[in-house]
């Protein structure tokens, strides 16, 4: 019997399941299912190419479905919330880094054949090889930034984009040495081929560098994108078509969103790749009590939210580091059992990747109807009684609206606008933006500080006895 058409017809299938896990993936009540889709197209794709290859036995196959399972079962479960951008990063290291011992493994063994390289294959094992190397790197360089194993500011040096500049060039002469098409000083292929790898290594590490740690969210998008990039490339290389379509939905995916969350920071993609804003901020940029804040306990807090008639709640960052999603929803259950109408306003770049509020408040079970993005829920700010932001501090700084901020034309949720404004938060410090936030300090505004999680407790006591 013929199985070449079962295999082809399994490849079809597999790929028609991450388009659709895809599709999913785009409304926070079907992501779960969308997600499980992808993996188990994933699962259908592998064993089918270890199947057709005669690679592994179902033994094997089953040992290692196991064994990942593990891991990855046990990663999920105590990895926190906070955690999920660098274990993202890891992510993305890992996959540009298989994709790139695949085109590898696939050089090595046409060298060993001694069969001439064609064109294509060398072009295909170039690319795989470089974008998967600089994913590689690169990515765990994101880790380092975001965990704090490296400082969130900029590292730079003189002539740095020049540096890399040619270092590109020479990445570029060596892959198209790998074919052999013409000698490069008489070295051999392989000695070509390991100076080209070690080029493109530190190629990922001097490109994430200078990107301050507030951009991180932004480069483990675009990292991502990569790693689909280098799994199309080692598609080609292996001729394997699945590798491709998922590599490249991957890969057009990630691209779509970085742009949106550069556009969500009003900032090109070459601003946030080349430039060196991010870094981490510091209170001494903050003229914390030089101006006057309303500052509010529990109690007051609770009279002001329970006789309200609409209430929207902005989550940020620090909902997340404190991890107050659970007692934050009992309050606004509490709220909506006296009648208040109560919404949540998500900004595309709250946290500390795209989606981690969502995430975050579906883990607490908070409707998803009741999620609104910025574009729905701006023009409802000036009906709105009151605004309780919870860790956010850019996403609702008026100083985008000034022409000469670094934040200048980032879109922002209007808080500023509602009648009154609760913001819940540990200090005055500033956002990774670094600088001082004028909400703080209007009239209609009321400081509630403190741990939100302790905060949000003593909130949801005060409600109830209200």
């Amino acid at each position: 019997m013929d199985l070449s058409f079962l295999f082809d017809l399994t490849y079809l299938v597999s790929a028609t399941l991450f388009v659709v896990g895809l599709k999913r993936l785009q409304s926070p009540a079907t992501a779960r299912q969308g997600n499980a889709l992808a993996a188990l197209a994933m699962l259908i794709a592998i064993v089918a190419t270890l199947v057709e290859n005669d690679v592994l036995s179902w033994t094997g196959i089953l040992i290692g479905m196991a064994v990942g399972s593990l891991i990855g079962g046990l990663a999920a479960r105590m990895v926190k919330m906070t955690d999920m951008p660098q274990m993202v990063g890891i992510f993305n290291a890992f996959g540009g880094g298989a994709s790139a011992l695949v085109a590898a493994a696939e050089f090595v063994r046409i060298q060993q054949m001694g069969a001439p390289m064609a064109t294509g294959t060398s072009l295909s094992i170039g690319l795989g090889s470089l974008i998967g190397a600089v994913t590689f790197t690169g990515s765990f360089v994101a880790f380092g930034k975001l965990q704090g194993l490296i400082g969130g500011n900029p590292i730079t040096f003189p002539l740095q984009k020049t540096f890399n500049a040619l270092l590109f060039l020479a990445a570029l002469a060596l892959g198209a040495g790998l074919s052999g098409a013409f000698a490069l000083g008489g070295l051999t292929p392989l000695t070509v081929f390991t100076v080209f790898i070690g080029i493109s290594l530190l190629l990922g590490v001097l490109l994430v560098i200078p990107i301050g740690g507030a951009d991180m969210p932004v480069v483990i998008s675009l990292l991502n994108s990569y790693s689909g990039l280098a799994a199309a490339a080692a598609g080609f290389v292996v001729g394997n078509m699945v590798l491709i379509i998922s590599g490249a939905l991957v890969g057009a995916a990630g691209l779509i969103l970085t742009i949106a969350m550069c556009k969500a920071m009003n900032r090109s993609l070459a601003n946030v790749a080349f430039g060196t804003f991010g870094g981490e901020s510091t209170t001494a940029q903050v003229a914390s009590g030089e101006k006057p804040v309303r500052s509010i306990d529990a109690e007051q807090a609770a009279m002001v939210l329970a006789y309200a008639q609409s209430v929207v709640v902005v989550p940020g960052y620090g909902l997340a580091v404190a991890q107050a999603q659970h007692e934050l929803r009992k309050v606004m259950e509490q709220l909506e059992e006296r009648g208040v109408d109560v919404k949540y306003a998500i900004h595309p770049v709250a946290g500390r990747m795209p989606g981690h509020m969502n995430v975050l408040l579906a883990e607490a079970d908070v409707p998803y109807d009741k999620l609104f993005d910025l574009d729905e829920i701006n023009d409802d700010f000036q009906r709105t009684d009151v605004v309780l932001v919870v860790g956010a501090n850019d996403v609702v700084n008026p100083e985008s609206r000034n022409p000469q901020s670094v934040i200048a034309g980032m879109p922002i949720l209007d808080v500023d606008r509602a009648k009154n404004c609760i913001v819940m938060k540990r200090s005055l410090s500033p956002g990774f933006a670094g600088i001082d936030n004028p909400l703080f300090y209007l009239d209609g505004t009321m400081m509630f500080f403190g741990d939100a999680k302790v905060s949000m407790s003593d909130l949801a006591r005060e409600v109830r006895e209200a």
